[in-house]
């Protein structure tokens, strides 16, 4: 083998290997750190007088046919009476849904009616010097609370040191309502739990999370992924750790196509690579078990997509050989058997494990196309609802 091929080998079979520690290897090491070196947190108990005023921000562009769920979900919320407030803010709604949130202003409800479209961010940005309490709930208008949801996520701070935390948020499907959890789902929940162990959780879901008012750091309007920015940038500039409370629960319903699914991962990829230019800090040693999650969890993964284009480009050369000869075929039918599984249905459930490889590939193919539309400026930070029902469904 020529000193060419020799690092062609190498470098086909490094990029396969950073792959295989992003998806394998570091779930690995993270449980193992874990169980060594984390602590099992657990929420302070204060009675219901004790605990903080709350303000429950939802930003809202175009949503007629959730908003109304929304609110009434957060009315019927278990909280003291006085202490939490919904506010809706509205993105340059062109719909019913300003209407529908002025219909309950009698109790409490809340509209920040912004006319002009500039973005989820900006509303926030804005949103956010209108608040009346000291701790803020973000989540969406497609999104609903277990009735405690908000209690529990609110006596963690009664912790100083706590600044951030992050809820759990339940998948389910947009035709039945069944909790379509998938093993992908279950595996980022499980890097979850163990980060949090760590004092390491990156970012949050956006569909339910709590931060102290007094940390939040105005974000560039262009900030596509606002849950991962605002939670550790906060981290970033304080210090403020941040936690996972599984118990703290929300529901959304998963989106009803393929398309709308990859058009979302797509947009998460641009704000993914957006992101480290904003987050870049987080490296620095001095954040301890945070530059390790941040490299190996979200850095790693965004780059995969190259790790495995570059394996396949650098193997093809070395067909001649019978390893990389196999290691191609290996490849070509992985990425063919991904495509049809695809097409499998979701019944019986042993089937869903052969879409692990669809998944797999169209989340890469996502981070890809969300690279380029990084890097060419045609991602921005405004959002269109994802279709999912086409009727609402009452709130349990």
């Amino acid at each position: 083998m020529s000193s060419l091929e020799s690092a062609l080998a190498a470098g086909s079979v490094l990029c396969l290997g950073l792959v295989v520690f992003a998806y394998i290897g570091y779930p690995i090491l993270i449980w193992c750190f874990a169980r060594l070196f984390g602590r099992n947190e657990v929420s302070p108990v204060i009675g219901e007088d004790q605990l903080p005023s709350v303000s429950l921000l939802i930003a809202a562009h175009n949503e007629e046919k959730d908003v109304e769920q929304r609110i009434l979900n957060g009315l019927a919320l278990d909280y003291p009476k006085g202490k939490l407030e919904i506010v809706i803010a509205s993105d340059g709604s062109t719909d019913r849904t300003n209407e529908i949130v002025r219909r309950y202003a009698d109790r409490g409800v809340r509209l920040l009616d912004f006319p002009q479209r500039r973005g989820k961010s900006s509303v926030l940005n804005d949103a956010f010097d209108q608040l009346s309490h000291p701790l803020v709930a973000l989540s969406d208008a497609n999104t609903s609370f277990d009735r405690d949801s908000i209690k529990r996520l609110a006596s963690w701070f009664a912790d100083e040191s706590i600044g951030v935390v992050c809820g759990r948020l339940i998948l389910s499907d947009p035709a039945t309502g069944k909790n379509v959890d998938s093993v992908y789902w279950k595996y980022e929940t499980f890097l979850k739990i163990c980060e949090s162990k760590l004092g390491a959780l990156l970012g949050s879901n956006g569909g339910i999370y709590m931060m102290r008012k007094s940390l939040f750091k105005k974000i560039a309007p262009n900030t596509i992924v606002d849950d991962f920015v605002i939670p550790l940038s906060a981290r970033q500039e304080t210090g403020c750790r941040i936690i996972y409370d599984r118990s703290a629960v929300a529901y959304e319903e998963t989106p009803a196509s393929i398309t709308s699914e990859f058009r979302r991962r797509s947009r998460i990829g641009a704000g993914g690579f957006q992101s480290i230019g904003q987050l870049w800090g987080l490296l620095h040693p001095k954040h301890g078990w945070v530059s390790f999650t941040f490299l190996s969890h979200k850095i790693l993964r965004w780059m995969c997509p190259f790790f495995l284009i570059g394996a396949l480009l650098m193997t093809l050369p070395l067909i001649h050989h019978p390893v990389f000869m196999a290691l191609l075929l290996v490849q070509v039918v992985f990425y063919g058997s991904s495509l049809l599984a695809g097409y499998l249905p979701t019944e019986p459930r042993f089937l869903r494990y052969f879409k692990l490889g669809t998944m797999f590939t169209m989340m890469n193919a996502g981070l890809l196309v969300g690279f380029f539309r990084w890097l060419l400026w045609e991602q921005n930070g405004t959002w269109s609802r994802t279709e999912r029902t086409p009727e609402t469904k009452p709130v349990a």
